[in-house]
């Protein structure tokens, strides 16, 4: 029997977001201050983009751009890549796979309820080969 892990089993409700119109300094504060590394860039309340930590060392400090003057919405990513909370750990793999991203926004009924990260998926697909391993032992 198979065994299938999904995505609402292993995401992270810790979803931040942040005004399009906001710095960039704001954005690494809010980072830092709850302990996340990407947000979520809305404007006028729905999610435009996503902006991470790559995301300000790319696309902000390594072109010379000052974080207090520039948006955060002039660096951000989009559109946000989603995935459902019903998808499997192996559908999440393969789309982020697909489209060369570290992580995928769990959406439900038009809203973000979670994010799933590479070291998410890499974490518990470990712990299940490490209990699978432990069970032919104990057999």
């Amino acid at each position: 029997m198979p065994i299938t892990l999904k995505v609402k089993d292993i995401m992270d409700t810790k979803v931040h977001s942040l005004d399009a119109g906001a710095t960039v300094a704001k954005a690494i504060k809010s980072m830092v201050e709850n302990k996340v590394w990407s947000l979520i860039v809305e404007k006028r309340g729905l999610p435009e983009g996503v902006v991470t930590e790559r995301d300000v060392l790319r696309r902000c400090l390594a072109k010379g751009l000052d974080p207090a003057k520039t948006s955060v919405g002039s660096i951000a990513s989009s559109p946000v890549i989603s995935i459902g909370p019903e998808a499997t750990i192996r559908d999440a793999m393969d789309l982020m796979a697909a489209k060369d991203i570290r992580r995928l926004f769990v959406v439900e009924k038009g809203k973000i309820i979670g994010r799933v990260t590479q070291t998410e998926l890499f974490q518990s697909t470990l712990s299940v080969m490490e209990t699978l391993s432990s069970l032919s032992d104990a057999l």
